[in-house]
């Protein structure tokens, strides 16, 4: 998404990512985006709930026009219904959901790819 982003925009199409993945998000460095505190893959709001919907659609849109800088990340006024019950769901192993916890150690394929992605995001 990110990459594809990056390369309309550079061609004169400006683009606005929406992510449910702080960490994806970032390191994909967009040249514009939206983030919600949702499930992976609910980037537009909760199935069946039009009026959350639209609101997410008017805030990205509100962000789309505010965001002045390559690579900032705007976090979306949104809250997931029930709260944050969903993350404990999804990290319950207990549960039918069985796959590995996220593993959160950043790996590059080339050193070079860690230097610029470092620089990228100022570290």
């Amino acid at each position: 998404m990110c990459l594809i982003a990056r390369y309309l925009e550079a061609r004169g199409i400006p683009t606005l990512c929406m992510g449910t993945a702080l960490d994806i998000v970032k390191f994909g460095w967009p040249p514009r985006a939206v983030f919600m505190d949702f499930p992976l893959g609910h980037g537009g709001g909760p199935a069946f709930n039009p009026k959350q919907q639209l609101a997410i659609a008017r805030q990205a849109m509100a962000a789309f026009e505010s965001i002045q800088s390559p690579g900032e990340i705007v976090p979306l006024a949104q809250t997931w219904p029930g709260g944050d019950a969903w993350k404990n769901a999804a990290a319950d192993q207990s549960a039918d959901d069985v796959r590995q916890p996220r593993d959160l150690t950043v790996r590059y394929q080339r050193e070079e790819d860690r230097r610029l992605a470092e620089a990228a995001a100022g570290d």
